[in-house]
């Protein structure tokens, strides 16, 4: 029983993964996008993540595996090229959502310690350096790792909660309230897109899935974990949003795009109030980049060791996968080649497309877990919609985010195809 863990626990691994970098990293591009309906398409990608759930708790009932999201997958389409394609596209999402908190880390260093002259390059030098210094604590002890993140959830959810707290006093009248009316709002189409670029904020409720198995009376408590964790953090991420557009006029959001949270704290507690939010997005980033670099190296094993990559990546490099050198490679790669919105564009698609199929999985397998048909063939087509309109919409405004996203799609079926007639011939 000292292995198990209670609803508490569960929760926090559902909370912890969704406020992890991803308010930090994207609430400034959301705003870009919605405007005064931020708190609209935080809503929208909300319920997406929420309705995702229903589906995530019905297969983690029946099926419960620390393989998660690889094992559901697996289970509702068999093992062949299209399931490894998409589990491999789920380890690149890892690592792409590492690179989202890599180059939010690296955007608020600099507001507290500039190294050189030019801004752009101290984001480089801090994202590449938080990258290898997780990489060596994941190398040094994953008890570490995991002190880490519990210290870091109860940290960032108090300052996030403080925030919202003095906030919410400094908006009796601030002009800036007006930007949340109606006619501030982006189109619905725009709203839809919003919502569906920040998706990645939400991702991190399927790491229960993970835990699954370790989760007593699990009947009562596992759909408890899922539906609670994110309905609170739909709620946190809708307050924080209307906070941030009451507290500051849209070309102050556009100027500090990649540090507004911090940005947000200067009008009612001054530079206080700015450097607090600051070290709080630093301890949420990289306990993100920690936990993130342990799941992605797990992810990639269990892909292996259901031979849908090359089984050397069950072997170990320095007593631990070598999934986790090569994520951590991937990401300096992926974290100095694109800016953060191109990099939150393909963690959505990517995260979306992987959603969609999970629905799809509880949908065909609703009979053996007891799920409704509708709710999970709903998750399924929503999740397909939102994916196609964020690549029509993106393509005009970010056309190389889209690119990026789908040559990964692309490479990930490729790369299984590739393995599996090798294997074949040999």
């Amino acid at each position: 029983m000292s292995d198990k863990i209670g609803l508490k626990e569960a929760m926090s691994i559902g909370i912890g993964g969704m406020v992890g970098g991803g308010i930090f990293a994207v609430l400034g591009l959301a705003v870009s996008l919605a405007k005064g309906g931020t708190p609209i398409a935080f809503l929208i990608a909300g319920s997406l993540a929420l309705l995702t759930s229903y589906s995530y708790t019905k297969l983690s009932l029946v099926y419960p595996d620390r393989g998660g999201t690889v094992k559901f997958i697996n289970q509702g389409l068999g093992k062949n090229i299209f399931s490894g394609g998409l589990n491999n596209l789920l380890w690149i999402s890892y690592i792409i959502m590492l690179g989202l908190y890599a180059s939010a880390f690296g955007s608020y260093a600099p507001n507290l310690f500039s190294l050189t002259e030019d801004t752009n390059l101290d984001t480089h030098i801090y994202s590449s350096a938080i990258v290898i210094l997780a990489t060596a604590i994941n190398y040094y002890s994953i008890k570490v790792v995991s002190k880490i993140e519990s210290y870091a959830v109860i940290i960032k959810l108090i300052i996030l909660i403080g925030f919202i707290g003095v906030g919410i006093y400094g908006l009796i009248g601030n002009p800036n309230l007006d930007q949340l009316n109606l006619k501030s709002w982006e189109g619905p189409i725009n709203l839809l897109t919003g919502g569906m670029v920040i998706f990645v904020a939400y991702e991190g409720f399927e790491l229960i899935a993970n835990s699954a198995s370790d989760i007593i009376e699990p009947k009562k408590n596992i759909p408890r974990a899922y539906y609670w964790s994110v309905l609170f953090v739909i709620l946190l991420y809708i307050i924080i949003a209307g906070v941030t557009i009451g507290s500051l006029p849209f070309k102050e959001i556009t100027r500090a795009e990649d540090y507004v949270l911090a940005e947000a704290a200067r009008p009612t507690l001054g530079q206080i109030g700015f450097t607090i939010m600051t070290i709080a997005a630093l301890i949420s980033t990289f306990s993100a980049i920690n936990a993130s670099l342990y799941g992605g190296s797990r992810v990639s094993y269990e892909i292996a060791e259901d031979d849908e990559l090359p089984h050397e990546l069950t072997s170990q490099f320095w007593n631990q996968p070598i999934g986790l050198i090569i994520t951590a490679v991937l990401t300096l790669i992926l974290v100095n080649s694109l800016e953060l919105e191109s990099i939150s564009t393909s963690g959505s698609v990517g995260f979306l497309l992987i959603f969609s199929v999970v629905n799809y999985s509880a949908y065909r397998l609703s009979s053996n877990i007891k799920a409704n048909k509708l709710i999970t063939l709903s998750g399924f087509t929503l999740c397909l919609i939102a994916t196609i309109v964020l690549i029509i919409q993106q393509y005009s405004d970010n056309r190389l985010g889209v690119i990026v996203s789908i040559s990964i799609i692309f490479s990930c079926f490729l790369m299984e195809f590739i393995y599996k007639k090798y294997k074949k011939q040999s």
